[in-house]
């Protein structure tokens, strides 16, 4: 079972990699139904970070609570410029996602912020989503290790990137594992620890 979990892993980043210069997916090239990535990595493809294995996902997730993901009827998301303004006047941390429509990997981590304990500590931040292929100025100002989906940084009241503040990974930093929500907690309890001391 594991080796198979393994192998769809496998398939799906195979899937995010295997882009042209052109930006056509593999499915209008014949080669899977799975999207191909629009970003591009520090490697010229296109680069969507990796994945993990669906065990270990937290018993707390409220699946169900919305159906596109990202947990919106809970979570205040904003868009960049207006989560920026409010976390100056309010001096609070942020909390930016930098995500796609078509990436799988951005859809499992959707569901991240459907667990109780990511919604509670999304309180003590600015949540602020970015479609990265809807704001590419955006998005080129935050990638200090390459551009990749999906990335999540944590900034300071006035929109500093604390790049010491990532996951516990040596490639994609900022890649937060996509089922399991303690990864996404462990570094958002970290930077409250962090940034609201400054």
């Amino acid at each position: 079972m594991q080796a198979a979990r393994f192998a769809l892993t496998f398939v799906v980043l195979a899937a995010c990699e295997a882009r042209g210069a052109t930006g056509t997916s593999l499915a209008a090239r014949g080669g899977s139904d799975l999207p191909a990535p629009s970003s591009t990595g520090t490697n010229g493809g296109g680069a969507a970070a990796p994945g993990g294995s669906t065990t270990g996902a937290s018993s707390s997730m409220t699946r169900g609570v919305s159906k596109d993901g990202w947990n919106t009827t809970q979570i205040k998301w904003q868009v960049f410029a207006t989560g920026m303004r409010q976390a100056k006047s309010e001096n609070k941390p942020v909390c930016l996602v930098f995500y796609t429509q078509w990436c799988p990997h951005c859809r499992a981590y959707s569901h991240v912020f459907e667990d109780e304990r990511i919604v509670a500590r999304a309180r003590d931040f600015v949540m602020i989503r970015v479609d990265d292929d809807a704001s590419p100025e955006i998005s080129a100002r935050f990638m200090p290790d390459g551009k990749y989906i999906p990335r999540t940084y944590f900034l300071t009241s006035d929109g500093t990137l604390d790049a010491s503040l990532h996951a516990p990974t040596k490639e994609y930093q900022f890649f937060y594992h996509e089922h399991d929500p303690s990864s996404l907690l462990a570094g958002m309890q970290a930077a409250a620890r962090k940034l609201a001391m400054r």
